[in-house]
């Protein structure tokens, strides 16, 4: 891990990508606690960013014992009820070397874990599927995703918040609103979220 400052008032922890959510979650912590005072924490796939902070925080945070892997079970949970019809499935499938079926067994089976946010409101990288089945993103993406589409791409899942273009294998689809802006918070799943695609 290393600690980069980011103009005046921000710093940027560097990290491997399976100690992100540990960071998150105890920078959380602290700054209940009120241990760290901090404005902002953001997370990302190998970062951490902390916005409204001094300098002097970075020794301070360098001055802690790492934290412990995050539980993947711990969190809020959110269910999605998901309809696993999706036109790439069998591209999964033939990827994964399984049939349909299993895909969709899967990936109703597996928790994830919002690990962070990005792309478009409301959009949340998901995390929980073993590298071995991460898969690429389509070699030309869509002009145009339905609100609601799951799908997948690399080692992640996500479920497209609005209509946008993708390039993410799409395996199902969705009726839950994912960002509304009348609502507080406006975006459902949030860093750290526990999350259950079920089969709808």
């Amino acid at each position: 891990m290393r600690i980069l400052p980011v103009g005046a008032t921000a710093l940027l922890i560097e990290c491997p990508a399976d100690e992100v959510e540990a960071w998150r979650a105890e920078l959380w912590r602290r700054r209940a606690d009120g241990s760290l005072r901090v404005a902002e924490i953001v997370p990302g796939a190998r970062t951490v960013l902390l916005d409204g902070v001094d300098q002097a925080a970075a020794d301070l945070i360098m001055s802690w014992a790492p934290p412990p892997p995050a539980d993947a079970a711990s969190g809020e949970l959110v269910e999605i009820p998901t309809v696993y019809d999706g036109p790439d499935l069998p591209t999964v499938a033939a990827l994964w070397s399984v049939p349909v079926p299993t895909v969709i067994s899967r990936l109703a089976s597996t928790t994830f874990r919002v690990a962070f946010c990005g792309f478009a409101p409301g959009f949340g990288y998901l995390t929980g599927l073993p590298p071995s089945l991460a898969v690429p993103r389509l070699a030309t993406p869509r002009t145009s995703v339905p609100a609601g589409s799951v799908g997948l791409a690399g080692p992640y899942a996500g479920i497209y918040p609005t209509a946008s273009p993708g390039g993410w294998q799409l395996v199902g689809h969705t009726g839950v609103t994912l960002f509304d802006v009348s609502q507080e918070p406006p975006a459902l799943l949030a860093p750290g979220t526990v999350v259950r695609l079920v089969a709808a």
